[in-house]
């Protein structure tokens, strides 16, 4: 028992292989689903703009501007087919579906559209020369409303770029070396596969 202990290596050690391990399976599964990358860019896209949707809830009643409510279900609503239309895209050990990637772009387009025109609806309430709103504490929500659907865009602009380039990258991270080395500690004999006479 005192032996077997005695060879258990520092929980350090342990600890590094552990992590050393995990990254490795973690790359195999990159390499083998590299479509992953974009599609957790744009899942990170959907949750900034939903998590933060009180704001932009808020901003649409206090601004009423034309069509702000309208834009926002959109953006919603397609930013939740275009996921479904990337995970019908690119199925498992198949070739890419083209028509539903060519879908998933039209739906990301449709909400980018969305996300600017909510924004103009924000600059012009801003800025109109009659009855400007003014953010102040009180309106608050209005500029957070502003960061985070820009940030909506520039995330799902992120998220097309990657998929765009995923033939390019892809190929880079297949080179990646993930396989497990054998060390041969040569200790083993000969075998002799010859039948005795």
């Amino acid at each position: 028992m005192a032996t077997k202990q005695s060879e258990k290596k520092p929980f350090g050690q342990r600890l590094a292989a552990g992590l050393k391990e995990a990254w490795r399976k973690f790359l195999v599964s990159i390499k083998r689903r590299p479509q992953m990358i974009p599609l957790v860019v744009l899942v990170i896209g959907f949750l900034v703009y939903s998590l933060n949707l009180m704001h932009v809830s808020d901003t649409t009643a206090k601004i009423q501007g034309p069509g702000m409510g309208l834009s926002g279900f959109a953006t919603m609503l397609f930013s939740m087919l275009s996921l479904v239309c990337f995970m019908n895209a690119f199925p498992y050990r198949k070739k890419v579906n083209v028509p539903m990637l060519a879908l998933m772009f039209a739906m990301l387009g449709v909400v980018i559209f969305a996300d600017a025109y909510y924004l103009r609806c924000i600059s012009n309430a801003l800025t109109r020369a009659e009855n400007p709103i003014t953010i102040t504490d009180a309106t608050a929500y209005i500029a957070s409303a502003q960061k985070y659907v820009r940030m909506h865009i520039g995330i799902l602009c992120g998220g097309i770029a990657l998929t765009v380039l995923l033939p390019v990258y892809s190929k880079l991270i297949r080179k990646i070396k993930t396989s497990v080395e054998v060390v041969d500690n040569g200790a083993m004999d000969e075998i002799d596969i010859s039948g005795e006479a």
